[in-house]
């Protein structure tokens, strides 16, 4: 599905609106482990990812943990940085070959002038943000470590060829020794 027709399902947008918003993308292409952002530097830019895989991770006092994997047809930005000009906490990289539709900040800012319910539409995508993360605040409180492993495999099957196993216990909130017991547990 191309970046038009995604925001189409994602967004009660009519044809004009979608058109408006596409054209204030730019194409951007990110290498293997290239990073989107560094933590600690402004986030300027929200970009929907077309094709490949990005992480979003963050270094505590003593070890790398990652927070989020997306693929094609997820946003990646830092929210915190993006709208309340904080430096980003995290970093962002490329885990694979990635294509990009990249839409600045001020870009983003003029829209709202341009589309009349923007507030809205804005609101709608906010929520949507905020609801994954409760689903996954929730998995975590309710769910064991077999059962968040066996979730999200059905939901990404695809990472398991493409992202490197750490990564994805360290989402999941496991080591990787317990994924990998948990793999050769649900194997044998």
């Amino acid at each position: 599905m191309n970046f038009k027709q995604q925001l189409l399902q994602m967004f009660e947008l009519s044809d004009e609106q979608v058109e408006l918003i596409v054209s204030r993308f730019v194409p951007e292409e990110l290498s293997k482990n290239q990073l989107f952002l560094e933590a600690g530097k402004p986030c300027n830019k929200l970009s929907f990812i077309e094709e490949g895989i990005c992480r979003v991770f963050k270094w505590t006092d003593t070890k790398e943990v990652t927070q989020w994997i997306g693929n094609d047809g997820y946003f990646i930005t830092d929210l915190a940085s993006f709208f309340f000009d904080n430096p980003s906490i995290g970093s962002i990289e490329a885990l694979t070959p990635t294509k990009l539709w990249t839409l600045n900040k001020k870009d983003y800012l003029d829209i709202q002038d341009s589309i009349p319910n923007w507030n809205v539409i804005e609101k709608r995508f906010i929520a949507k943000c905020f609801m994954q993360i409760e689903h996954r605040v929730f998995d975590f409180i309710a769910l064991s470590a077999e059962e968040r492993y066996n979730k999200y495999f059905e939901q990404n099957k695809s990472f398991f060829n493409q992202v490197p196993l750490q990564y994805i216990a360290s989402v999941l909130g496991m080591s990787p020794e317990t994924l990998s017991r948990i793999r050769n547990k649900i194997s044998s």
